[in-house]
């Protein structure tokens, strides 16, 4: 398997989460340490703090300095709170680097997330935001095991149903293994009594019959789903499912990968998505801090001395005569994509740090439709079908069920180097080929289609990628350095976590920065 293949294999399940799968792979990661609001005890004695950026790293960081008695400014490059929190809406207007401007026409009520789309059960801290803002949560569908898993090289390019594959992968694992048992291969490592109960849990979790084969029956069936669904009168008999795929096949097919995803911890249910949009969470936190928030503020320059900070910035739209904040102290939250291009003096430790992590790549397309022929036609309501074409992703919407009108589907989520492809077309191309691309799952496209917008975020200004791409050998030599105090300056984000490419990686960086921000000028 070459690199490529391995990458986009890897990001087939995770999407943004590339990184982060690859770390956990490496014991690099961990779960949220969020326990509840901080309590930023001692008095701060007026000091001010000028924060760069109002994503959501820069907006706790905000929200909690001002509550403990901060004098606290916000610099933001957008003219609206949230940063990569964002939803394109009807009437949206986005441009891009190279100039390309796209304006969204989904009608209203629909939307597209370009940037973070779900948040797990134990993101306990991006949650507990969403408590204290009023942001209403509604579930997010992870796995929809009526949706499909797809191959070009596999079933003639036909789509398969997600719980097809599944269960004739985990039977026939099943019936392997109860055959090695029965054979006596597996006494030297379980115990005789451990093997009958082993038989037991392998007939309930494969689905097997009696005998212990996965064989077609009342049990596949109830798994794969029924050739004749089972139903009510004189036509009510069922007929089981006969076209169980064989072993080889399916290890041949590779859409195994596909059917792990809801198993990763940070995929497994529940999952949430606040209602209306992602950016709900950013305009929440837009209203709340709206008095200390200066939108449209391009930052030029960082300068620290043994006293203040002082930051030159321009207007982001019109530029004009450049213009000072300065604080006491600086929390930066600039990813790091942009801040390595920016002239700032910190330490050598700290600069090696912000010019040593790359950002990964990624492209979202929104495609809106005429009707909801997911729903209509297949019966796919919420979840994600996945296929080995570039578009790697299809998301359907996990609300407005059987509304009976129009609908946006996420018609590509593309990582790795299919993005690097997309994101080199114009956003116009970008949307057709999410369109013919995904046609080919979905026939009922051609006639459906009405409109697109298409967002590759390494032509997203304020971030030039979607998030820090760490290695083991990157953060072992820099990671420490990036976090670390450098006289008045601070970072935090999703980039400086072991949470990456999630907003709770930013909530816990900034939490842990401000604390040890208050602790140092408490202790001064």
């Amino acid at each position: 398997m070459s690199r490529r293949e391995l990458l986009t294999l890897i990001g087939s399940v995770a999407g943004s989460a590339v990184s982060y799968r690859a770390m956990a792979g490496m014991g690099l990661v961990s779960e949220s340490t969020y326990k509840g609001p901080i309590k930023l005890e001692g008095n701060p004695r007026g000091a001010s703090v000028l924060i760069l950026g109002a994503g959501i790293a820069g907006m706790v960081a905000a929200m909690e300095l001002r509550n403990a008695g901060y004098k606290v400014q916000v610099l933001e490059y957008n003219n609206r709170a949230g940063g990569r929190n964002w939803s394109l809406r009807g009437g949206d207007s986005y441009t891009e680097l190279g100039g390309f401007t796209q304006k969204c026409e989904f009608d209203p009520g629909l939307y597209l997330n370009p940037g973070p789309w779900r948040i797990p059960y134990h993101h306990h801290g991006i949650l507990d935001y969403c408590r204290r803002l009023g942001v209403a949560l509604e579930p997010f569908v992870q796995v929809n095991y009526n949706a499909f898993v797809h191959s070009t090289e596999a079933f003639g390019g036909k789509p398969q149903r997600y719980r097809e594959i599944q269960a004739d992968y985990h039977g026939q694992i099943a019936e392997l293994l109860a055959k090695a048992t029965n054979q006596k291969k597996l006494d030297a490592l379980v115990s005789k009594e451990d093997q009958e109960m082993l038989l037991a849990s392998l007939k309930s979790w494969g689905a097997l019959d009696k005998d212990y084969k996965y064989a077609p029956g009342e049990a596949s069936s109830n798994r794969r789903g029924f050739q004749k669904a089972p139903s009510g009168g004189l036509s009510a008999r069922p007929v089981y499912s006969t076209d169980i795929t064989g072993m080889s096949e399916l290890l041949k097919s590779q859409l195994w990968a596909s059917i792990s995803a809801g198993h990763n911890y940070e995929m497994q249910t529940t999952l949430f998505q606040p209602v209306g949009g992602m950016g709900r969470i950013g305009e929440a936190f837009g209203r709340e801090l709206a008095s200390v928030i200066q939108y449209n503020a391009k930052v030029v320059k960082i300068r620290q001395d043994s006293k203040k900070v002082a930051v030159t910035y321009v207007d982001a739209k019109s530029g004009g005569e450049p213009r000072t904040a300065s604080a006491d102290y600086c929390l930066c939250t600039i990813p790091l994509s942009v801040l390595s291009q920016i002239d700032i003096n910190v330490g050598a430790k700290m600069q090696a740090a912000i010019n040593a992590v790359p950002y990964m790549s990624a492209v979202k397309v929104g495609l809106q439709f005429k009707r909801r022929f997911w729903e209509q036609d297949e019966h796919i309501y919420g979840g994600i079908s996945y296929t080995n074409l570039p578009i790697r992703t299809i998301g359907y919407p996990n609300t407005g069920y059987h509304s009976g009108g129009k609908g946006v589907l996420l018609g590509a989520y593309v990582f790795g180097p299919n993005a690097f492809e997309f994101t080199a077309l114009p956003p116009a191309e970008r949307v057709k080929k999410a369109y013919e691309y995904g046609a080919m799952i979905h026939p009922q496209y051609k006639q459906e289609f009405e409109n697109g917008i298409a967002v590759g975020w390494h032509r997203v200004p304020w971030t030039l990628g979607c998030a820090g791409g760490w290695t083991d050998e990157t953060r072992a030599q820099h990671y420490d350095n990036l976090c670390q105090l450098d006289n008045r300056i601070l970072l935090a984000g999703e980039h400086a976590s072991y949470i990456p490419a999630w907003q709770e990686g930013a909530v816990t960086s900034s939490i842990d920065a401000i604390t040890r921000l208050h602790q140092h000028v408490v202790n001064r």
